[in-house]
Parts: structure tokens; sequence; C-alpha cells
């Protein structure tokens, strides 16, 4: 039999705040943690922005990947089309993680995005799965 896990929902800065001001009080991770009712993951996770910015920086979220809204920059759309040019056999999320590494991981556009920009430039076939084929036939 596998061992259940507990379910954490997502920390509100209210349980953030709790578990930072019982860890400066104790120094004890776990007790904090305990007290909090959060996972020793989310201590070691806000940890180093705590350290920097404070209980400031409690109140910030970061989603992850790119910002969405923002127009694409000419400049990434031409990334995206010299990589394609250069490794055809590359899909959308291989581009989108190359620029990210050239990023420093940090995502600079979604795999859907590449794939909209390729499409216009004409560098885009879309492919039928097997199952579609067969129940056309």
């Amino acid at each position: 039999m596998s061992k259940q896990h507990i379910y954490y929902p997502k920390t509100t800065y209210s349980q953030r705040k709790l578990l930072f001001e019982i860890w400066e009080k104790t120094g004890d991770v776990t007790e904090a943690c305990r007290q909090a009712r959060v996972c020793q993951g989310t201590y070691y996770y806000w940890r180093d922005r705590f350290k920097e910015e404070g209980y400031e920086g409690l109140q910030k979220t970061k989603k992850p990947g790119p910002e969405k809204g923002i127009l694409t920059g000419e400049e990434i759309k031409a990334d995206v089309v010299k990589l394609k040019k250069e490794n055809k056999q590359w899909g959308k999320r291989r581009i989108a993680d190359e620029l990210a590494k050239k990023n420093g991981w940090v995502p600079v556009i979604s795999p859907n995005t590449v794939r909209e920009i390729l499409r216009e430039k004409g560098m885009w076939t879309e492919t039928v799965s097997a199952s579609k084929k067969k129940a056309g036939s």
C-alpha cells in the first residue's frame, strides 16, 4: 500500500507571515510549519526571498512562464525563426526551452506563441495524429 501524501493548498500571505514570525522566534522550522499549517517545502521555497526582501517579499507571488498579454518583441520572433531554420526537427517546446536556456532558464515565450510565430512565417505544418487519420478513413 502506498503512503498517501497530505495535500497542501496554496499558501496565503498571512500563513507565510505567520510561518516566518514563528521561525524567527523559535528558530524551529518544523514547529513554525506546524503552527502555520504549511509543509516544510513551503518554508524552503520562501526562505531566500524572505532573507532578501523580508515580509514584503512574502506578499509577491511569481507566476511561472512569460507574462500573459505581452506582445512578443521582434528580436524574440527573429530568434524563433532562426532556431527553426537551423534545427528543422525542433518543435515549439524545444524552441521555447532553448530561448529560456539563453535567458537563465527564465521563460521568455510560450510554446504556443512559438507555434503562432512559425505559422505566420509559413514554417509550421499541422500534423494529424494517427488516431485522427484512422477515424477519417
